[in-house]
Order: C-alpha cells, then structure tokens, then sequence
C-alpha cells in the first residue's frame, strides 16, 4: 500500500511508517499534517495495481521536526574585476512520519512507533561509564630529526652536500651585488 502526494512543488512515494522531509511547513507548532484532494495524486491498494482517487482521499503525518539540510557554497565570481563573493545556503525542511492513508472507504495505518529505550553502558549504571570501557591515552615522545653523519646534509634532490666554512658555523655568506 502506497500513495504519491505532492508537498513543496515535489511529489513523494509515501508508505504508512515512512519518513519524509518535505520542505518547510508553515502553521508553526501543529503537530499532524495531511494532504488530500489534489495533493494525493496517486494511490496503490494492491501491488501493480493503481488508482485516481475520487474526492476523500487522504494521507495523514505526524510532524517530527525541523531539520536542515547539507550546507550549499554559492560562488560568485568575474575574473579580472576583484569580484569575489562567498555565501553557503542550508535549505530548511520539516521531518513527517506518515501514519495513515485513507481513500475509497479503506483505511491503512502505521504501526505505533515503540518508545525509545535507553541503550549503552551510562543509561544502565546511573550516567557513568564504566572504567575498561575509557582507552587510555597514547603517549607522544620527542621526534628525532634525521641529521646526516660526518657534517653531511641531504641536498634539494637527494644527493649530499658536504658544509664548508661560514655555514658550517652558522652564519651564511651574502650573495655578491650584480654591477651594471
């Protein structure tokens, strides 16, 4: 049993206990929402077998919440002006469960959704875990550089280059001025 609504400009292929985002929902603190008439476009009592539904027809959900999407980055940008222009976008929508779809006289329901049980070791023993559950942690030791041997040093592309005089000493010898 299914049925395919329209909410937001989109059509959804809803299922009793299914959940959807929708985009946002208006009406501020309701807890149900339903869609009839014209936003039921379709509705399947029996597996490949498809039907209009006349006037009273109905889907029925209950609002879970508010939620938003991923962040969308929007980059302006025209090259050789200095125009640079970065904005991030998250689209809002709003959570529903769909309980029940109702046409032509038939009446499908979801299942009751069971209450939530506390799962894990800090709801069983008061909020505290327990001690062998907490990884100790890893000590860092000082890193060794990698110095080369005999007052060698590894050049730029591998090879060795053996220090002589002032940069042996540390100090660096300046470049000599170009004449014109």
């Amino acid at each position: 049993m299914y049925a395919v609504i329209r909410a937001g400009g989109k059509q959804y292929r809803v299922a009793p206990g299914d959940v959807i985002r929708v985009e946002k929902l208006g009406g501020g603190e309701q807890q149900q929402v339903e869609f009839k008439d014209n936003d039921v476009l379709v509705v399947s009592a029996n597996e490949g077998e498809l039907s209009r539904p006349q006037a009273g027809a109905r889907v029925v959900g209950q609002v879970l919440g508010e939620v938003k999407g991923d962040k969308v980055l929007v980059f302006h940008y025209k090259r050789k002006k200095q125009y640079k222009k970065l904005r991030g976008h998250r689209q809002q929508y709003t959570a529903v469960r769909i309980t029940e779809i109702a046409f032509d006289g038939q009446r499908f329901t979801a299942p009751e959704k069971p209450a939530a049980t506390a799962k894990g070791p800090k709801a069983a023993e008061g909020g505290a875990a327990p001690e062998e559950a907490v990884a100790p942690k890893k000590k860092t030791g000082a890193k060794k550089h990698a110095s080369g041997a005999g007052g060698k040093t590894a050049g730029r592309h591998g090879g060795s280059a053996k220090t002589t005089g002032s940069k042996a000493k540390g100090g660096a010898r300046p470049k000599p001025k170009k004449q014109h």
